[in-house]
């Protein structure tokens, strides 16, 4: 069983030491050092548990916690702070963490906690990640970026992919605009903004094969994928 772990830790020497040993216990870890590029290698890839440091610039833990649990209810997330009073374990448990690990920390705790919260939600990888959507009459393939319809074919960029990826995630929901930023381009500002609305006005052309398929703005808010 190949076990992909996101680590999401800003103490580079720390994050090392945790991944080295993760990864001698047979784990396959990505590390990132803030929470905006932890959030868009979660969008990017495919994980079977997050450890997340809660102090970290541009997104702190307990942000990125609840970014991931807009995607993904059940994958397990792991806290590790420096800071150990209850109203910050609260805060954690809140925003949507399983554990709570406490700095400094010896590595058998560690282990320890990452087994029992991957035997707690009995995780199966081969079917974690959804590979391809269907879209009313069109298939989307995530992994080559695959967009087919009868009458249509198209290759998407990746960004274009990681877009429709998102959408396709929330299907007949509404998705924030900011959650599809910061998970496209680890950002969420006015000059990224402008280029997702170009990227949304291209899926929509892309999709125009199935009268029932449509990408609306629901003001204030984000997008909604509506398929009929």
């Amino acid at each position: 069983m190949n076990i992909k772990i996101l680590l999401v830790e800003d103490d580079t020497s720390l994050g090392f030491i945790i991944s080295d040993q993760l990864k001698s216990d047979g784990y396959e870890v990505t590390l990132c050092t803030d929470g905006a590029e932890g959030f868009k290698t979660f969008n990017d890839g495919a994980f079977h548990m997050c450890i997340f440091d809660v102090m970290m610039p541009k997104k702190d833990g307990f942000s990125l916690a609840k970014d991931v649990r807009k995607i993904d209810k059940n994958i397990p997330i792991l806290f590790l702070t420096a800071k150990s009073n209850d109203e910050d374990k609260v805060e954690g448990f809140k925003s949507g963490g399983d554990d709570y690990l406490t700095k400094p920390f010896n590595v058998e705790e560690l282990q320890l906690r990452v087994a029992a919260l991957l035997r707690r939600v009995n995780i199966q990888p081969e079917g974690t990640d959804q590979t391809l959507y269907e879209i009313g009459e069109y298939k989307f393939d995530t992994i080559n970026f695959e967009l087919k319809h009868q009458r249509f074919e198209k290759v998407l960029t990746k960004k274009e992919a990681q877009i429709l990826k998102i959408l396709c995630q929330f299907m007949n929901q509404v998705v924030a605009r900011e959650v599809v930023l910061n998970g496209v381009w680890g950002q969420d500002d006015y000059f990224v903004g402008r280029s997702l609305d170009v990227f949304i006005t291209k899926l929509r052309k892309y999709l125009k094969e199935d009268e029932k398929i449509q990408i609306t703005n629901v003001h204030g808010i984000g997008f909604k994928l509506e398929v009929v």
